[in-house]
């Protein structure tokens, strides 16, 4: 009798959390066991939703008496606190029970702990190899894969560096400099970086002797350059001791395969609820889907949660939202597919604007596939026909659907960029006059590239000074990582100053610390004593070419003036650090001093720098939690990527034209046209012929795409993913949404300097439609 009272009470009070739910939470809430997909759009609560359904499900089957965990996956480490939190103080607070029964964890920290626990059949062994995070194309070790591969593949690398076009006779020793420098430094680098990433986070790599087939008719073997790359990659990683966070995944699927891991574990699971399944790889789907099935009845207890219009990170990491889609369409077929269609965050006008976006951009995109009779639309078509809706039932909400600013949507078209930026201060400052109920509200200015915020926080810092209004730039860019890399980059070169490599980073560096407007730097290093030292025979360097020497020069001096202890100081003030930067690189000079405690030598600081990247043993200083982002009375400007999941009262998205918004799909370099005749980037066509190989590869009538439909493929892939950034950042707005477009404006932010160098611009075409332009 009492054990009725007690489940009563119990019901009682689950039943009362779910009457506080939306639609779409209750059928997550009510979930009962299998497959199940629920596609969430902007501001529908999902993280409230999901702990609100976690917390139901423990309690319903008794989970925190048990041995048996409920598995709870996200993707940020942040992400799994907070929910973690969330899920504790309903189990604690709503329901009276124990908060046990549940683990909330990284799909990363998942798989360590797996592979740990089974050391001798994940073959795992973390005390004996380092964790390396490869972030991009400029990490040393994609170089020596590159230097590798081509070492190991002559008449491969012979074929790339013939291209297409044919060298001129007259100038064959330069051009066949400058074309090794571009291959060795730039193209082949971004192809491996794009070739390991997806290779190795596909189900791919579970077969030891995958293959993928070439077409013959392509003038490059793509697939065994990308093949190769990636063999070269595994072999260094090996051969150094090294191990990426995808080899964390692979290593817990290698337990897997092994039944009495694998059933031990899964006895262990009573269910995986996965958060952000959009951004979802092919392995880490594979790992969740073994963990969440049944060792008994063999059912699948998985539910996934995400958006695939809000998937913003597939053309730069190996995740992919058509595999959240593929899940949707067979939830749906099955009558599991559920939406939380139901928004409180954003006013009316906001959400309208989202949708209307949403529906304009779809029809677009569509009606250009359509006229290049390209087959295969619905893959590129950039959102899911998902609109957003308010709330329907507000009782026991608080700010709820809020009441829009003004309009709630202001669009303005000033005559260039610093316009723009007078018209965000004037406008900044009268929404900051106190209300009546002395709330300033939360502002957040989101710009798509760091130099836009950079530009923004300039103009925008002294506010702090004449309105109190605290302006906080959050840049996207790893600090540590960026300024150890800087350092190396350019200590190697001093180091080393006739190696082109080596020059050609210098250049990079300089150009855009110190802002010197040169675009074609590769012509530069191409012979690096003709650029640093000329003489009268050769042709006479322009302005902007001699002060970049200059420094170039002042740098090389440095080495024999100073100590080799003093040279990162020296960099840093040549580079003109920031006090963050400053910080962090104290932080960095400490660590050398630490590691090399005596013969301080230049090749030994080279030495340690390059052990502290590939180990990631040094951490930035600057780790804040998302919730300093979002103060009142302050403007934060952050970007675009970084902004989802938070949202402001007041978003101002300015410098929204067509280059940058949709742009023009992949930029072509012209100087690199050797290899494609200008019609193609090679590391992006390799990248959408590997995605196709990827999806389809088990199909039975799977052949390998063109290059030219590999390119199509790109451009639509990249254009998809903007739109959906920019609905993302429409999607933060609470009370005002503030869009601009101004008539003049940098072709290219990195080599901005003033108003002579602004150019005449076309909006971004959701601009034009948003202002009812024809």
């Amino acid at each position: 009798m009492i054990d009725d009272k007690i489940d009563r009470n119990l019901e009682a009070k689950i039943e009362s959390l779910v009457a506080n739910l939306r639609q779409g939470q209750k059928q997550l809430a009510l979930w009962k066991g299998g497959k199940m997909a629920v596609s969430a759009v902007p501001g529908a609560g999902k993280s409230h939703g999901l702990a609100t359904a976690a917390a139901i499900t423990i309690a319903r089957n008794k989970l925190h008496l048990t041995n048996r965990q409920l598995l709870i996956v996200t993707y940020t480490r942040s992400a799994s606190l907070s929910i973690e939190k969330k899920i504790n103080e309903i189990l604690i607070k709503d329901l009276q029970l124990s908060p046990t029964g549940f683990t909330v964890q990284t799909i990363h920290s998942l798989a360590v702990s797996i592979a740990n626990r089974f050391p001798q059949l994940s073959q795992l062994a973390m005390e004996n190899n380092t964790l390396t995070d490869i972030k991009n194309y400029t990490h040393p070790l994609i170089f020596e894969t590159v230097n590798q591969w081509v070492k190991h593949n002559p008449s491969l690398y012979q074929v790339l560096l013939q291209g297409v076009k044919k060298i001129n006779d007259n100038d064959e020793e330069r051009e066949l400099l400058y074309r090794e420098s571009i291959l060795v430094n730039e193209i082949l680098p971004k192809v491996a970086s794009n070739a390991i990433s997806l290779i190795k986070s596909s189900d791919l790599t579970l077969n030891d002797s995958f293959s993928l087939p070439d077409n013959p008719h392509n003038p490059y073997p793509l697939m065994t350059i990308a093949k190769g790359l990636y063999e070269e990659y595994q072999a260094l990683m090996i051969k150094k001791q090294r191990i990426d966070y995808d080899d964390l995944i692979l290593s817990a699927l290698r337990v897997l395969k092994f039944d009495r891991a694998r059933e031990t574990l899964q006895q262990e699971v009573f269910a995986v609820f996965e958060d952000e399944a959009q951004d979802s790889s092919p392995l880490q789907e594979k790992l969740l889907k073994i963990l969440a099935t049944d060792t008994h009845s063999h059912q699948v207890n998985f539910v996934r949660v995400g958006d695939s219009n809000q998937a913003i990170n597939s053309t730069f990491t190996s995740a992919d939202p058509k595999y959240f889609r593929d899940f949707c369409r067979q939830c749906q077929e099955n009558n599991r597919f559920y939406t939380m269609n139901q928004a409180g965050r954003s006013c009316q006008i906001v959400i309208d604007t989202a949708n209307q976006t949403l529906g304009f951009v779809n029809q677009k995109i569509e009606e250009e596939l359509t006229q290049k009779n390209i087959k295969d639309i619905e893959s590129l078509i950039p959102f899911e026909n998902q609109f957003i809706k308010p709330v329907e039932n507000t009782d026991n909400q608080i700010n709820i659907n809020p009441q829009p600013e003004g309009k709630g949507l202001e669009i303005e078209i000033p005559e260039n960029v610093f316009d723009t930026v007078k018209l965000l201060r004037e406008k900044i400052i009268n929404l900051s006059i106190e209300k009546e109920d002395k709330k300033q509200g939360s502002f957040a200015i989101l710009v798509r590239e760091n130099k836009q915020g950079n530009f923004l926080y300039t103009e925008l810092k002294d506010l702090e000074k004449t309105h109190n209004l605290k302006v906080k730039l959050i840049n996207d860019t790893d600090i540590y990582n960026k300024v150890l890399l800087e350092v190396l980059s350019i200590l190697q070169f001093l180091d080393c100053p006739h190696s082109s490599q080596y020059l050609t980073k210098t250049l990079k560096i300089i150009t855009e610390r110190l802002n010197i407007p040169i675009e074609d730097i590769k012509t530069l290093s191409i012979y690096p004593e003709k650029f640093l030292y000329p003489t009268m025979l050769d042709s006479p360097q322009d302005e902007k070419t001699i002060k970049l020497k200059n420094e170039c020069i002042k740098l090389l001096n440095s080495r024999l003036q100073l100590s080799p202890y003093q040279l990162i100081p020296f960099i840093s003030v040549t580079l003109k650090y920031e006090q963050v930067e400053l910080a962090t690189l104290q932080k960095l000079s400490e660590r050398i001093k630490q590691d090399i405690k005596t013969n301080i030598s230049l090749k030994s600081i080279i030495n340690v720098l390059q052990e502290i990247l590939n180990s990631e043993k040094f951490k930035s200083l600057e780790i804040e939690d998302e919730k300093t982002y979002q103060q009142e009375g302050q403007v934060t400007i952050i970007t675009m990527h970084k902004a989802k999941g938070l949202e402001w009262d007041y978003v101002f998205i300015p410098f929204l034209h067509e280059n940058i918004i949709p742009g023009n799909g992949t930029y072509i370099d012209k100087k690199n046209d050797f290899i494609s005749n200008g019609n193609y980037s090679l590391p992006e066509v390799v990248r959408s012929s590997l995605r196709f190989a990827i999806h389809y590869h088990n199909e039975s009538d799977y052949r390998q795409i063109s290059i030219d439909e590999a390119f199509i493929e790109n451009t639509y892939q990249k254009k998809a993913e903007e739109y959906r950034l920019l609905y993302v950042a429409m999607t933060r707005a609470k009370k005002l949404l503030w869009m601009s477009s101004a008539k003049k404006a940098p072709w290219r932010w990195s080599f901005f300097e003033n108003k002579s160098s602004l150019q005449n611009q076309p909006p971004c075409p959701v601009i034009v439609f948003l202002n009812g332009d024809s």
